[in-house]
């Protein structure tokens, strides 16, 4: 992405901390999550093949893809974490969104995979070991319990934070699924309570995934922010005082909890550029939360020609 960074009034940046605090409680909780997560997926797959069930076999599934996704998010969390350099100039911040992504991915695949073998099953209700599939579910209740509170009291604005946390909600749901099928297995003989349970699972799933592509997909094609509205923000700097004119307004997402702003604005031929900057700095800062801002402010008719010129922006929505 790249912007004319050209100032009539000279840009400084103050030393911001985006969420290092929580970031670093972040890493803790996915750490924990994750070694959880991995020791609990091989019971659970022994315990699926053991029993006969596919509905823990599909909680084993999503299990599978909690361990790589959090596996993704704790190596995207290391790489942000690295230094920027001349050639990547905001380090490796975006690598947390693409984990997000792969997360999001790798739940739809999962899915799939469980709508197809739970039609399979319909057709053809293989015999199930009740009480053992009762008893892995009821273990598998408890580690997503475990594992949610862990994520939950973490907080934070990461994407992966919040994406493990999806993760590991949809599996409890899918526990609770799964206990409740081997109860009517065990009370009922009902072997088709298996391949629905993990349909419902496959939905679960599939509707974990939506925010997450939702959110990295606009992130990656730098979308104003949720929660960010442009016009309201374009207004309010062009209502300022001295301004006359905001064009170029650009708003995006560096990684989660990171919002970044460019513009350029003309001011009144008496104004100061640089006081005018620093008032629009401490707008947006303080009304919208967005501190990583690169303002261009000239001066009202100054440079006609390149200010056409800048009409047709250097980054495309």
């Amino acid at each position: 992405m790249h912007h004319d960074h050209h100032h009539h009034a000279g840009h400084e940046h103050a030393g911001h901390d985006y969420g290092g605090h929580s970031r670093g409680a972040g890493r803790r909780a996915l750490t924990f999550v994750f070694f959880l997560t991995t020791a609990f997926l091989a019971v659970e797959v022994v315990g699926g093949f053991l029993t006969g069930s596919l509905a823990l076999l599909a909680d084993a599934g999503h299990m599978a893809s909690d361990a790589v996704s959090l596996g993704l998010a704790l190596l995207a969390v290391w790489l942000a974490e690295r230094p920027a350099t001349p050639r990547r100039s905001f380090g490796y911040k975006r690598a947390e969104i693409l984990a997000a992504l792969a997360n999001g991915v790798t739940l739809v695949a999962v899915s799939v995979w469980i709508f197809v073998e739970a039609f399979r099953r319909l057709q053809d209700p293989q015999p199930i070991l009740g009480g053992w599939m009762m008893a892995v579910a009821v273990v598998g209740l408890l580690v997503n319990v475990a594992g949610a509170a862990v994520l939950s009291r973490s907080g934070g604005e990461s994407l992966n934070v919040e994406g493990a946390l999806r993760h590991v909600l949809a599996d409890l749901l899918g526990s609770v699924g799964v206990i409740v099928a081997a109860g009517v297995i065990l009370l009922t003989g009902w072997r088709y309570a298996d391949p629905l349970v993990s349909a419902v699972i496959g939905v679960l799933v599939l509707a974990s995934s939506w925010k997450l592509l939702r959110d990295s997909t606009n992130i990656l094609l730098e979308a104003t922010p949720r929660g960010v509205d442009a016009e309201q923000v374009g207004r309010s700097m062009a209502s300022a005082p001295g301004v006359q004119e905001v064009h170029d307004l650009h708003i995006w997402t560096i990684t989660s909890g990171f919002p970044a702003l460019s513009a350029h604005v003309l001011v009144g031929r008496d104004e100061n550029c640089h006081a005018r900057r620093r008032d629009l700095e401490a707008v947006l800062a303080r009304d919208f939360g967005i501190e990583h801002t690169t303002l261009q402010v000239d001066h009202a008719g100054d440079h006609h020609a390149a200010l056409q010129a800048l009409r047709f922006p250097t980054r495309r929505d």
